[in-house]
């Protein structure tokens, strides 16, 4: 089957999928709209859905030969919209600015492909509807489910659109890092709530909260071989509700992402230490929870070249992202490959992702969606 050519037959189709994801938006690991809407469309495309934790599985293909599998995310980011597209999400809450609606078109439209082309996959191709990516729980929570089981994959292919470049265009990395680590942490940070004018009879944890944020940033500057990324970012700080009092608790939150496993522990691991430490030392205490965790995003370099040779010109190599993506938790288990397409307007500085004025390229869709569908049936042929 010439792939491109058919998906640009269902170009129509897949748009309208993206759009109505678009304009339902929805965040986390609980979607009931997309993951309905997503079995629905599965069914009547002859492919049976498994429902597998909070996403969707399904197969198609037949046994005898290898297993691949195509995973895209479903869930969008808690943030409003303004686009300023005539489907935007209406809700004011959450919005698609990552561009997860397309990829999850991309695969509806390459499972309707691989479906009317089945006879001749050599093999089987695994499909992954995942939620929760945005808040890297969504792969581990199906993998546990047994997204990755009957049949396990021999190997795993995901796709990523950008707001830039020219359709056709893609990056991907072969060897190395490709996306960091993520490790979300809240310190709680409690003292003894009181007047303002009567500092003495209080403890601080405004003060102690502050010196814990300073002592961050030394932290990831001094703490880790310069020779592996590692960033500490404080994203919310809260404290008090009122000029003239001093409150009882104070809130940081952020995340630690690293290139090294070993730079990724000693992070977590001082990051407790100096919190308590300094809170100790202002008479307060501080409580350190961990959330948003999944490792360093590494492609394996044979299943990558293979998936860049399926796909050919346009590709540019070595890109990495200081961002985190959970399909790390599918690729530290089975040999993969991740790559970005580009979906940018041509003549358009390009706006970026996770901003509420973000928009993506529709014609990304059918591009993604046929070599989706190609690489798999290439790969299943190839040994």
């Amino acid at each position: 089957m010439d792939y491109l050519k058919r998906a640009m037959e269902l170009k129509e189709a897949a748009v309208k999928n993206r759009r109505y994801l678009h304009s339902n938006a929805e965040t986390g690991l609980y979607m009931p709209k997309a993951k309905a809407y997503v079995m629905d469309k599965l069914e009547s495309y002859g492919v049976t859905p498994n429902d597998c934790s909070y996403g969707v599985t399904a197969v198609i293909g037949k046994e005898g030969g290898r297993t691949l599998l195509l995973r895209a995310d479903m869930d969008a980011l808690p943030m409003p919209e303004e686009s300023g597209l005539p489907f935007a999400c209406k809700s004011g809450t959450e919005a698609h600015t990552c561009g997860h609606d397309l990829h999850t078109a991309m695969l509806l439209t390459a499972a309707k492909m691989l479906k009317e082309n089945e006879n001749a996959l050599n093999g089987r191709v695994k499909l992954m509807f995942q939620p929760g990516e945005e808040i890297l729980e969504g792969a581990r929570a199906m993998i546990g489910a047994g997204a990755l089981e009957n049949p396990r994959p021999d190997a795993a292919l995901g796709f990523h659109v950008g707001s830039g470049g020219a359709v056709g265009e893609y990056w991907y990395n072969p060897g190395g890092v490709m996306m960091l680590s993520s490790d979300g942490f809240e310190i709680i940070v409690t003292g003894k709530g009181g007047h303002s004018g009567y500092p003495h009879t209080t403890v601080d944890p405004v003060g102690t909260a502050v010196q814990i944020y300073t002592a961050l940033q030394h932290m990831a500057a001094y703490e880790r071989d310069p020779e592996h990324t590692g960033i500490v970012s404080v994203c919310q700080f809260g404290a008090g509700e009122a000029y003239n009092i001093i409150p009882e608790k104070a809130v940081l939150r952020g995340s630690i992402r690293t290139s090294d496993p070993d730079t990724r522990e000693n992070l977590a691991k001082r990051l407790a230490e100096i919190a308590k430490g300094i809170a100790a030392a202002n008479r307060a205490s501080a409580e350190i929870k961990m959330f948003a965790q999944c490792p360093a995003l590494m492609c394996d370099k044979a299943v990558t070249e293979k998936m860049v040779g399926f796909i050919g010109s346009g590709g540019t190599t070595g890109i990495k992202s200081s961002g985190s993506d959970d399909f790390a938790e599918i690729a530290s288990r089975i040999p993969s490959a991740y790559i970005f397409l580009a979906a940018g307007f041509p003549g358009r500085e390009p706006v970026p992702s996770h901003n509420p004025k973000v928009v993506f390229n529709e014609d990304v869709i059918p591009f993604g969606a046929a070599q989706y569908a190609h690489c798999a049936e290439n790969f299943l042929l190839n040994d």
